[in-house]
């Protein structure tokens, strides 16, 4: 499956991995407007502000419903690699490298080279959320 995925608008500052290392636990949960039962955490709702990145929030709760037993992983990894041309790998893997989901967009301006998540209990955070 290839995915093209842009901005509708452009960051308000760059994203910078060293950015999201002081995103070491949330105040806030934000709850999705359209997968009710998903929730996530400051330093999400950071890279979706700055990095113009909601399209990978929605693509990331979409998928526990598109993919086959996806949604009963108890834990889940998921990774954006944003190569060179642009275009990028995002993957998924159940903690013990173990595949569960991979695709490529054919073209994100994603501000990152590589950006992890994970998602557990129905809660998308950071890895230094964890």
């Amino acid at each position: 499956m290839e995915t093209t995925v842009q901005n509708t608008k452009a960051p308000e500052t760059a994203l910078h991995e060293h950015d999201l290392r002081h995103f070491t636990g949330s105040e806030n949960w934000y709850r999705h407007s359209i997968y009710r039962s998903f929730l996530y955490t400051d330093g999400v709702q950071y890279v979706a502000e700055k990095g113009g990145a909601y399209w990978l929030i929605d693509k990331i709760f979409a998928e526990q419903f598109e993919i086959p037993n996806l949604s009963e992983q108890e834990f889940q990894a998921w990774i954006l690699s944003v190569q060179e041309d642009k275009s990028a790998l995002l993957t998924c893997h159940d903690g013990n490298y173990n595949s569960l989901h991979k695709e490529t967009i054919a073209y994100t301006d994603f501000p990152m080279k590589e950006i992890k998540f994970y998602f557990q209990n129905n809660v998308l955070l950071l890895t230094s959320e964890y």
